[in-house]
């Protein structure tokens, strides 16, 4: 289970990195109305998003050492380390997800549609790594 969750921790964090720095105009357009593309927001969010994949990065090069280097790192404590941050990195790309979620929700007005498309895709699968790595943290607590 461990190699299976750290294979998905790699494929799911490649993904954000090609999305936010390789392609990061294609997600600023997720993120940035229509009607605000030809302003210098799109161009802001689109750098910025740079920087999320960068951290992206990091972690799928984490996830590809301890998947590569398990052996290294045999003792529960080193595990639920290395696996809570998973989680917590997930965790963090949901939580802040759902206040915009139940925004879009009261007034419909959220800053992106979290419910929608690529948004459900990425707020839906954070969960679902959070849960991932948080069980096999507590597998190891």
């Amino acid at each position: 289970m461990i190699q299976l969750v750290l294979s998905l921790n790699i494929l799911w964090f490649a993904m954000g990195f090609i999305s936010f720095s390789i392609r990061n105009d294609d997600l600023a357009k997720i993120v940035v109305p229509r009607k605000h593309r030809d302003s210098p927001l799109f161009q802001t969010v689109s750098q910025s998003g740079r920087f999320v994949g960068g951290f992206n990065f990091a972690f799928m090069l984490l996830a590809i050492l301890l998947l590569l280097y398990l052996a290294e790192f045999p003792t529960d404590k080193q595990r639920v380390i290395l696996f809570a941050t998973f989680a917590v990195a997930h965790a963090s790309q949901f939580y802040f997800n759902v206040p915009i979620m139940l925004k879009n929700k009261r007034t419909g007005d959220g800053v992106w549609p979290v419910l929608k498309g690529t948004m459900l895709f990425i707020f839906v699968t954070d969960f679902v790594m959070m849960v991932l790595n948080a069980g096999i943290a507590a597998q190891h607590f």
